[in-house]
């Protein structure tokens, strides 16, 4: 709260007895105070059990809380401001009129529907032509939105860095899982090893499978992640998330399930489907009471002309059959106006500092992305459900768990530099690709790597090196400045998920393997490159 020197003091009110050669003042003050789109209140001066009280009030300050003007007659001016300690500052206030002071500030005003409006208020004392202060004028400017707005692009900055802080993680791990991957593989190939040291180290190749998962939701949650569409079960994924989302509704709420017998195979992103769930149902949390419960909901539907459309429906849903994801929950349920903005970037019912509005928005644009559709069913006081299709597919789920591959058994005589930052992942390679025949050259950094390639005094045939992560831009620099002095070099990328696709080279002249990599991917990928036609 702060008080504010006023200069000169607020005018005094013109007579409206004062008709000499002027219309009447008082109905022309009267009018511009109307049409003020600022909410203006005069108060008495004088402080009583309800504060001060309103004698008048002009329709803008009405249409802003709710109330009638002989309602606000009624409250006083105690019963409207939210925050405890501006009352006594109000009241200090008063009992200082003389000195000519502003007193402004902002916070919360009570609704006559019980919720609050965030606004800027500014009490000026008005005094009549002997200098003798008569009553208040309090002018009231509705931040509501603005501040919704504020704390929406606070929210974003925070995930951003937090996304940021994410995949940075997600890049250092992608590399130990590299590194992890290809030493099972090397260790699976080699002599034979006895039964129960295989099987242990098929366990050790099934964590990083998982591992490697993870970090993918990592980076989901950072938004650093192209589309990566595969065939999953969508109930397979509703149960693997069952866990986590229960314990968002716990203690005094619940989760249950009612999934369909089908395994009702789709093809998305299973980590930003994982997102729509999570979003979904954080929505249908917040709008539940005490003991209220969510419920996930799985079902295979055939939409044919008859019900393919719906009033809900932003565009009617092609004819097909479609695997369904319901979330429903029995809260306190949105009117029709509010369903009509749900989906609107920034939208909210929530309180300040309880919701962004980005979270619709974003599973609206994963919906979309995936080829699918929503629909929204509710009511005030019954309940909400929200409706993902999502096009069944007929293809079997793409297993996520795969065996430890063979390194295939590939062979050449060509010449390869390696860029890699990581000095294990950068060895590692080295040793392999130098087992199988290839002359190596490795550097940690681009710039070494570019002057050993001059100092070599013949042609690289093969280029490895890392798109994205701390040294993204170096790589495609390097990538530039070998080209130019080696122009039939083939470049093999090792790219982390959230990293654009290289497009400086011709198809047959590039190629790309996601960290974390499988080894025998990449061994086949340098055949590959250096077999095509040049």
């Amino acid at each position: 709260m702060r008080y504010l020197q006023s200069t000169p003091p607020f005018p005094a009110l013109p007579d409206a007895r004062d008709t000499r050669d002027k219309p009447p003042a008082a109905p022309l003050l009267a009018a511009a105070v109307h049409a003020q789109s600022e909410g203006v209140l005069i108060v008495e001066k004088r402080w009583t059990r309800k504060g001060l009280k309103i004698i008048f009030a002009n329709e803008s300050f009405c249409a802003m809380t709710g109330h009638t003007v002989s309602g606000l007659r009624e409250l006083g001016l105690a019963t409207l401001h939210v925050e405890t300690d501006t009352l006594p500052r109000l009241k200090d206030w008063v009992s200082h009129l003389q000195s000519g002071t502003v007193f402004s500030g902002e916070g919360g005003l009570l609704r006559k529907d019980g919720t609050a409006l965030f606004a800027a208020w500014n009490y000026c004392p008005v005094h009549d032509e002997r200098g003798r202060v008569t009553h208040i004028v309090a002018t009231f400017r509705d931040l509501t939105e603005k501040r919704r707005l504020q704390e929406a692009l606070v929210h974003s900055q925070r995930l951003d860095a937090v996304g940021r802080l994410a995949g940075g993680v997600a890049h250092d791990f992608n590399n130990l899982l590299s590194v992890i991957n290809g030493y099972c593989e090397i260790l699976a190939t080699k002599a034979p090893i006895r039964r129960q040291a295989s099987r242990e180290l098929e366990e050790i190749h099934l964590a990083s499978q998982k591992a490697a998962l993870l970090v993918r939701q990592l980076l989901a949650f950072s938004r650093r992640q192209a589309m990566n569409p595969k065939v999953i079960s969508l109930n397979q994924l509703v149960r693997d998330n069952a866990e986590i989302l229960s314990r968002l509704l716990k203690p005094s709420k619940s989760l249950a399930l009612s999934l369909d017998t089908e395994s009702l195979n789709i093809r998305v992103d299973p980590a930003q489907l994982q997102q729509v769930l999570l979003n979904l149902t954080i929505n249908a949390r917040d709008a539940l009471a005490e003991g209220g419960q969510v419920t996930l909901t799985t079902a295979l539907r055939e939409i044919t002309g008859e019900n393919q459309s719906d009033p809900s429906d932003l565009e009617p849903i092609p004819t097909g059959r479609y695997a369904v994801l319901a979330v429903h929950d029995n809260g306190i349920g949105m009117d029709e106006q509010t369903q009509s903005h749900l989906f609107e970037p920034f939208f909210t019912t929530k309180e300040p500092g309880h919701g962004t509005g980005l979270g619709l928005a974003l599973v609206y644009g994963v919906v979309q992305q995936s080829g699918g559709h929503i629909r929204v069913h509710s009511a005030p006081r019954v309940g909400s459900t929200f409706e993902i299709f999502l096009p069944e597919v007929r293809e079997p789920v793409q297993a996520i768990h795969a065996p430890i591959p063979t390194l295939p058994g590939t062979r050449g005589r060509e010449t390869v530099l390696i860029v890699e930052e990581d000095d294990v992942i950068r060895k590692m390679v080295a040793s392999i690709l130098t087992a199988d025949g290839y002359t190596v050259l490795s550097e940690r950094t681009a710039d070494d790597g570019l002057d050993i390639a001059r100092r070599l005094g013949r042609p690289i045939d093969l280029l490895i090196t890392q798109i994205g992560g701390n040294v993204g831009s170096e790589g495609e620099k390097l990538v530039r400045d070998l080209h130019a002095e080696h122009p039939q070099v083939r470049v093999l990328a090792t790219c982390n998920p959230d990293c654009a696709p290289l497009a400086m080279l011709s198809a047959d002249r590039v190629a790309c393997v996601t960290k974390p990599f499988a080894l025998s991917a990449l061994i086949k990928s340098v055949r590959t490159l250096l077999d095509a036609k040049k």
